[in-house]
């Protein structure tokens, strides 16, 4: 089986089956930029202001000027590089630009980010918009069909819109299969994301339309992982779809107790008491 892809088009299985991603543009990323860069801002104005008064006030007079403005340098850089990395690290690949945009930083496998993309966008954002004033960022994305930026093409990253941030998702609630109540009791909620639930839905609101050996191999793809991380091997006579349908359930049940909307269109067998 091989890894999942992003394209222009978004996140595509090697089945060909796209998921409820798409790239996003450069108009969207530019806002999220512009909204990143005015609470930057603000947080360096505060500090210029802070030891400016400081400075006023004889606080610590009788260290050299020079100490004064390293430590300014020192703690712009830390706000420009640490904001995004820390951000994008910490929550999965968003800044509040981003987030307010429905933007996502993504390997370009569709994995989450780690800190080592997070600081590697961070370091070459400097260059793509700082020492370029946005003029090398423009040019790479434009140059390139994922809407990559230099950062993005060292990194190995890119950035998806997340199709709930267009438009509102249909609600649709999953049902554990009857039957299999207590099996979907032992299965713990907590280590889906709200990124994993949107992969494991839009799956399970499409499996119905795949050719049944596809539909197999998207649904281990993707129980896999989810199985590893609650160190659970699902019984015999479970299927990674009916894992899936479980987990879906459960993960509602967790953070909405009763979800309205019509049921998901599944139909599997129910599993072993």
């Amino acid at each position: 089986m091989g890894q999942r892809q992003v394209t222009s088009r978004g996140v595509v299985t090697p089945e060909a089956v796209p998921l409820e991603f798409q790239a996003a543009g450069i108009g969207s990323r530019c806002v999220a930029l512009l909204l990143d860069l005015m609470i930057q801002g603000t947080v360096i104005l505060t500090i210029v202001l802070a030891v400016g008064l400081a400075a006023a006030a004889g606080v610590a007079a009788e260290l050299p000027e020079w100490i004064g403005v390293t430590l300014v340098l020192v703690l712009i850089f830390a706000v420009l590089f640490g904001y995004p990395t820390a951000l994008e690290t910490l929550w999965r690949g968003r800044t509040v630009g981003k987030a307010a945009l429905g933007l996502r930083v993504v390997t370009r496998e569709g994995a989450p980010v780690r800190f080592r993309h997070a600081a590697i966008r961070a370091a070459l954002g400097l260059i793509d918009f700082q020492l370029t004033l946005g003029a090398a960022a423009v040019i790479s994305s434009l140059l390139s069909r994922r809407h990559q930026r230099l950062g993005d093409l060292v990194a190995g990253t890119i950035v998806l819109r997340e199709r709930a941030a267009e438009r509102a998702a249909e609600a649709v609630r999953f049902r554990v299969p009857p039957g299999g109540e207590a099996y979907a009791a032992t299965l713990d909620p907590a280590v889906l994301s709200a990124h994993d639930y949107q992969a494991v839905r839009a799956f399970l609101l499409r499996a119905h339309t795949l050719r049944p050996p596809v539909r197999a191999d998207i649904a281990r793809a993707i129980a896999q992982p989810l199985a590893e991380r609650l160190s659970h091997r699902p019984p015999e006579g479970v299927s990674p779809e009916t894992f899936l349908v479980c987990m879906a359930a459960r993960y509602q049940q967790r953070t909405a107790p009763a979800p309205h909307g019509p049921a998901a269109p599944v139909d599997l067998p129910a599993p072993p008491r």
